[in-house]
């Protein structure tokens, strides 16, 4: 298997489950060229994913990775923002279990159900500005609803100042794009940083009832703060780099699904099928993260199969491959289609990761997505693309799953 010719992903992701399919025909797993000639094994099964996701064999630091500490990586690489913070996502063990730990709480349950309000507040005004598009004209669903609104969630979360917010999310969409060129993504990388600089400057002399305050601050007076001033810059990068686009491309994804599959649609409306089921079945069928960068191995891992992945090398797990493999889901796994009964179910998901590491923003998520989805299409129930969906453009990126534009048409 190493001796073959790895597969060159497209930076683009323009056909992301027709490369999954090709990859998929290798085995488990098979080796693949991302930006820069940078070879990594890209992980399709379900049932080996998840077992890598929780083996302790399997790391999450850049470290243990050979060629980038061989000095083999870029200088320029265009994926370096994922490999160049220290925060719980770039950690394992026990220093993951103490940055995941100062994070937790503003992701607890009772957070996140007290949030609902403020949510619904923020859904209700975006469709009050919807209803104001001229009849006839196309409305741009991702930009004018499924972008603003989690954008609006965890900036207000954070406690960013509004005259910020904006343009540090537009740089955090800029770090992701796997197709743009390095020096913009730098720059993108760089602008973040600074900006993620300011707002703790800010909130050091403003503290409040926000997330970046208690990562400051620390949970209590005697406790003190929990990270290093590197590590609070760090995992604050992180939070709203991941806690807004995961949510875009859900709701994005979601919305396509229900307007290009109008049984599963008229069914969720009538209450037929419980809209979790619908947000569930979007998860698995078109991950908002299509492939997770990255694991390493730390030992020669035996997928079976006569494929090995060598000490030292970097994993790409392809949520978007293991959430349709038919093994785990059934023949019908590529399909849409909330009211199936599939093997381990559509909860078995892998699109928020699995194990430790699994997204600590996935109930914030999914709440954004059960309050969004039900008051748009009952608000505008002759709702219909303006374009065919196979006409519509990928984002360009293989990492995220989502599209440039979603438009539509909100009445007859």
């Amino acid at each position: 298997m190493t001796d073959n010719q790895p597969i060159v992903l497209d930076p683009a992701g323009t056909d992301i489950h027709g490369e999954i399919a090709r990859i998929r025909e290798l085995g488990p797993a098979g080796r693949v060229e991302l930006p820069g000639g940078v070879v990594v094994w890209m992980v399709t099964d379900y049932a080996i994913l998840r077992r890598l996701m929780t083996d302790p064999q399997v790391s999450k630091e850049p470290q243990d990775w050979t060629t980038l500490r061989e000095g083999r990586i870029p200088a320029d690489w265009v994926m370096t923002p994922w490999i160049g913070l220290r925060n719980m996502l770039r950690s394992s063990g026990e220093d993951h279990a103490r940055l995941r730990k100062a994070v937790g709480p503003a992701f607890s349950t009772r957070r996140v159900q007290a949030l609902q309000p403020r949510i619904e507040a923020m859904v209700s005004d975006l469709l009050d500005a919807l209803a104001d598009t001229p009849d006839g004209d196309i409305a741009d669903l991702r930009a004018d609803f499924a972008r603003p609104l989690p954008i609006k969630v965890i900036t207000e979360l954070m406690g960013v100042p509004s005259e910020i917010g904006t343009p540090l999310c537009e740089h955090a969409d800029g770090t992701l794009d796997t197709s743009a060129p390095p020096e913009q993504v730098q720059k993108d990388f760089m602008a973040l940083l600074e900006l993620v600089g300011q707002l703790i400057a800010y909130k050091r002399e403003h503290l409040g009832d926000d997330l970046t305050s208690t990562l400051i601050t620390g949970p209590d007076e005697a406790t003190g703060p929990l990270l290093s001033d590197q590590e609070l810059l760090d995992t604050l990068t992180l939070i709203i780099s991941a806690g807004h686009e995961t949510t875009v491309n859900l709701i994005d994804q979601t919305i396509l699904a229900l307007l290009t599959h109008p049984q599963a649609r008229a069914a969720a409306l009538a209450g037929e099928v419980e809209w979790e089921e619908v947000i569930e079945e979007s998860l698995r069928w078109q991950s908002p993260i299509a492939n997770m960068p990255f694991r390493f191995a730390r030992v020669d891992l035996d997928l079976g199969g006569g494929v090995r992945i060598p000490k030292g090398e970097a994993i790409l797990a392809s949520f978007a491959g293991a959430n349709r493999d038919r093994k785990a889901f059934g023949r019908s796994a590529g399909e849409f289609d909330p009211s199936s009964d599939r093997g381990t179910g559509s909860r078995g998901h892998l699109a928020f990761g699995y194990g430790m590491h699994h997204c600590l923003g996935a109930p914030l998520a999914r709440l954004e997505a059960r309050i969004a989805l039900p008051a748009l299409l009952s608000r505008f129930p002759k709702l219909r693309l303006a374009s065919a969906a196979d006409e519509l453009r990928p984002m360009q990126n293989f990492v995220m799953n989502g599209h440039q534009a979603l438009p539509v048409r909100l009445s007859a």
